[in-house]
């Protein structure tokens, strides 16, 4: 197209006015066709001079971008950005205008009228006219039905894995079945004989004995279904990208002032990037609030140990401590106190459903806490010696938009 162009250029004053007729004609139909596509596009595309000012924007763009309610793309007097209706998306579009980046790529959640959870990715790549850079290109790409997929696999990955736990269950419940089973027939053997006897009752050894048993392994039986229960029901979570980091710290300055009046130091190191996940950021607080209660509870029962001991001598400043990483296409959060610690059978039992060592405890909490960093399709793990303190592990997948970002921010700092 540019070489047809040239050409007509170098001749244009040897054309008649009706062969400029002919070849302008041509031209109107060619871009219309490439207007057609570009506007046809289900990828937003957005064009902006070296201002941030919009040269191009096609629907999908305008349809996939949280745009302020009024906003006419026609306005071109400021940057585009200023026009967007989101704090995060808003910051990426300055930061790459301002520092000249491009060659980026990022992914958001926004929210459509309806209260749905969208996710779009934009790129931001170098506009080029003659080998010189004058403006940038933006692509929208909306990627929802990609993470919801990736959700959906992951779940069911989760349910394959729950054929071996129901092959265990059906194991666990033939054992008390058998019991009652077995006793029952005893049962009904010693009244059978004594209503052909004398019609007495059965001694008490024959009843309430064999009863007990029968209500021992029922309730022996409602136990191990109502963890069976606990362990397949699958989280109710509302995924969206959640900067980790940003929610680390509010979580911090919410525990701070109880821990504070407790005496209790906490050391915070949170790693420089601050990587988005696919999280629901409410579940994942549930879990923080849940490792630094328990954190507390370990610090106190250590500290009050050794006031009672009046070992004062050996009391040693309560201290929680959370720290965050990047390694590995993987963040990784280690959450720790100094507090009583835990036996190797407690550690190795933490996560059960039911489980517990407080005397008013549920024994969900950190099944709970387990259950949702698996819907993350993360890990989380425990590392303990009595007396010493506790430390959680928390890793959980860096999205593979942000990998590319945290990359490109590396490298940018090393030069």
């Amino acid at each position: 197209m540019q070489d047809f162009s040239n050409r007509v250029y170098e001749k244009l004053s040897k054309l008649s006015p009706s062969q400029i007729e002919v070849i302008f004609n041509g031209l109107r139909t060619k871009n219309e066709m490439f207007e057609s596509i570009f506007q046809s596009l289900s990828t937003g595309l957005l064009c902006v001079d070296r201002g941030w000012k919009i040269l191009h924007i096609n629907k999908a763009a305008e349809r996939l971008l949280p745009f302020k309610t009024g906003f006419d793309t026609e306005n071109n007097e400021k940057q585009f950005y200023t026009f967007i209706d989101d704090d995060e998306i808003t910051a990426f579009f300055k930061d790459c205008h301002i520092n000249n980046k491009t060659n980026l790529s990022d992914e958001y959640t926004i929210q459509t009228s309806g209260g749905t959870i969208r996710f779009i990715e934009i790129s931001v790549t170098p506009l080029l006219e003659d080998n010189e850079i004058t403006g940038s290109i933006i692509l929208i790409d909306d990627v929802t039905q990609k993470r919801n997929q990736e959700v959906l696999l992951h779940r069911m990955e989760t349910m394959a894995g729950l054929t071996n736990i129901a092959a265990s269950v059906a194991h666990e419940i033939k054992n008390p079945l058998g019991a009652i089973s077995i006793h029952i027939q005893l049962l009904q053997k010693a009244i059978k004989k004594k209503r052909q006897g004398d019609g007495k009752l059965p001694e008490p050894k024959f009843t309430e004995n064999y009863l007990d048993v029968v209500n021992q392994e029922i309730d022996r039986l409602n136990k191990i279904v109502v963890d069976f229960l606990m362990a397949v029901r699958p989280v109710a979570a509302n995924f969206a990208l959640v900067k980790v980091n940003s929610l680390l710290t509010e979580f911090i300055n919410f525990i701070k002032p109880e821990f504070s009046d407790k005496k209790i130091e906490i050391e915070e190191d949170l790693c420089k990037e601050d990587p988005k996940l696919l999280i629901d950021e409410k579940l994942f607080r549930e879990v923080l609030v849940n490792l630094a209660q328990n954190s507390l509870a370990a610090i106190e029962e250590k500290f009050n140990s050794n006031i009672k001991s009046n070992s004062f001598c050996e009391l040693v400043k309560g201290k929680f401590a959370v720290s965050s990483s990047v390694k590995d296409d993987r963040f990784i959060l280690k959450i720790s106190d100094n507090g009583s610690g835990m036996s190797e059978e407690v550690q190795a039992r933490v996560f059960e459903p039911y489980y517990t060592t407080k005397a008013n405890g549920t024994g969900l909490g950190m099944a709970m806490s387990y259950k949702i960093i698996k819907e993350f399709n993360g890990d989380i793990s425990v590392t303990s010696a009595q007396g010493k303190g506790t430390e959680f592990k928390i890793i959980i997948p860096v999205p593979q938009t942000q990998n590319k970002l945290l990359t490109h921010n590396n490298a940018q700092g090393e030069k």
